[in-house]
């Protein structure tokens, strides 16, 4: 079975493929159901190109998935030239309007039916190979059974299906309730997740808000359709909201044979919104899994990488359809959390002459501050060194060569300390976690010691460690707190 991650951006994308994606799938500005997402654009081309040529056996998958106006048509047509520049083997579509556009222009690209289209059943799946469609990302509502039932109908159609990430409510995205509330439709990539936000409880007479409250926090009150007796949808009163219509989140890695079971060609995990550190870790978990499955490694080297999906933020799981309707129907609230900071990705070692050049830099810089003192009146000079004794990031210290250490290029996100622990991840080690003066920051500037990284300033991390293309570091949060639903700007709550 392929493996499909979500790229929301060419940083994205390397990620995707490093930690083992066969194919990754983008959006373009203006299409993609996603358009809150970095999506790509005119200067992501060449650095697309040069992954396809660095991961060659890799596919790219692009997302025209919106619903087409006739505005977005004449755009469409306006940047055909420019879509082709993209080195794209699948277009990802559920407008049929766009079809014959595609099949003109494209005509070495793969048609492949989106999420959107709902697609269930095995007559649709024989009309869609008839216009064309080599492959079919089913509507989330298919349950394993129907999913083999249109694999034995349309052998030659390949399936895709959803393993992972958030749900939207309305399952295969299908909503109105963003148009509705704020005029940003999900079917043109605005949605404003209107489902998970923070209702208020109000209360009729008789009734105080104190009482209301209570029985809401109670996890005892429930939605009930007239129509559909037994079918519970959960509410529940936080200290700021109320949470109704809130999905699970995806989780199918536990079975991934009853989708190889069921004809299931390619795995799809959700966020093209999500962070690098998400696209990676569960990349890596999926792909651990599958090599497990197909007998490259063992169920017991697989479960480590499977552990970490709990390292990476989620809500509360389900199986959606696959097995049971019910299991899609529970709701949650909260929002996704997770107890891990991205801190920094690590980029290309540097070279023995490199690393030679930067700790002469410090060697350099010693010299002159020494000879800048030297030069100085006496009581002028004491009081610098004394300066330099209560502030000493003011007078960092020159950094040896130290035998067996590698120095990389650090591209920080987030503020490291010296002295801090950091956990490298890499797509074959789950977590190594430093030990105490392991590493330390080198400034590329001066070649002295730095005392602490963050976003914006690059610096060089030298370590004990041998680190694989592709590693990330973390940190842990603070603030996380297991059971606590921290205030992301809505929510507040702890956990029941």
């Amino acid at each position: 079975m392929e493996l499909l991650s979500p790229a929301g951006n060419s940083q994205k994308l390397y990620y995707a493929y490093a930690y083992g994606a066969d194919a990754a799938y983008i959006g373009l500005k203006q299409f993609s159901l996603r358009a809150k997402a970095d999506n790509f654009y005119e200067e992501d081309i060449s650095r697309v190109r040069a992954l396809k040529e660095q991961f060659p056996n890799k596919k790219l998958h692009c997302a025209l998935n919106i619903v087409f106006h006739n505005k977005d048509i004449d755009n469409l047509l306006q940047s055909v030239d420019y879509f082709k520049q993209y080195p794209i083997d699948a277009f990802i579509v559920q407008d049929l309007g766009i079809v014959p556009i595609l099949q003109k222009h494209f005509p070495n690209a793969a048609l492949h039916l989106s999420t959107q289209a709902s697609c269930v059943n095995r007559e649709a799946v024989k009309m869609y190979k008839s216009m064309g469609f080599s492959r079919v990302v089913l509507g989330r509502e298919a349950g394993l059974a129907e999913i083999r039932q249109i694999k034995d109908t349309v052998p030659d159609m390949e399936l895709e299906v959803f393993v992972h990430g958030a749900m939207c409510i309305a399952y295969a995205g299908r909503c109105l309730m963003s148009a509705y509330l704020t005029n940003r439709s999900a079917q043109a990539g605005l949605c404003s997740h209107a489902c998970r936000w923070n209702f208020s409880l109000n209360t009729k007479d008789g009734l105080t808000e104190a009482q209301a409250k209570r029985i809401a926090q109670s996890g005892g009150l429930v939605l009930e359709e007239a129509s559909r007796p037994g079918e519970y949808l959960p509410v529940f009163e936080g200290d700021d909201f109320t949470a109704i219509l809130s999905s699970k989140d995806l989780r199918m890695i536990e079975h991934l044979a009853d989708l190889k079971a069921a004809g299931v060609d390619s795995l799809k995990i959700e966020g093209r919104m999500k962070s690098l550190y998400y696209v990676a870790l569960v990349t890596r978990a999926y792909r651990k899994a599958l090599d497990a499955l197909e007998g490259k490694i063992t169920d017991k080297e697989a479960a480590p990488f499977v552990a970490e999906l709990e390292n990476v933020s989620h809500r509360e799981s389900t199986t959606g359809f696959y097995y049971n309707a019910a299991d899609a129907n529970e709701t949650t609230s909260g929002a996704s959390d997770s107890p891990y900071d991205l801190a920094a990705t690590i980029g290309g070692r540097l070279g023995k002459d490199e690393l030679a050049a930067l700790l002469q830099k410090g060697d350099d810089a010693i010299k002159l501050r020494q000879t800048q003192l030297d030069s100085m009146h006496p009581s002028a000079k004491a009081a610098r060194l004394s300066d330099y004794q209560k502030h000493p990031e003011k007078a960092p210290p020159a950094v040896q060569m130290r035998e067996g250490w590698s120095a990389y290029l650090y591209q920080p996100m987030n503020m490291v300390k010296a002295g801090d622990q950091i956990e490298f991840i890499s797509p074959d080690v789950t977590a190594l976690v430093s030990e105490k003066e392991s590493w330390l920051f080198i400034d590329p500037e001066t070649g002295l010691e730095q005392f602490w990284a963050c976003d914006g300033h690059d610096c060089v991390i030298y370590t004990k460690y041998d680190l694989q293309d592709g590693t990330i570091v973390r940190t842990k949060d603070p603030e996380y707190t297991p059971g606590v639903i921290r205030d992301t700007g809505r929510t507040k709550r702890k956990a029941e």
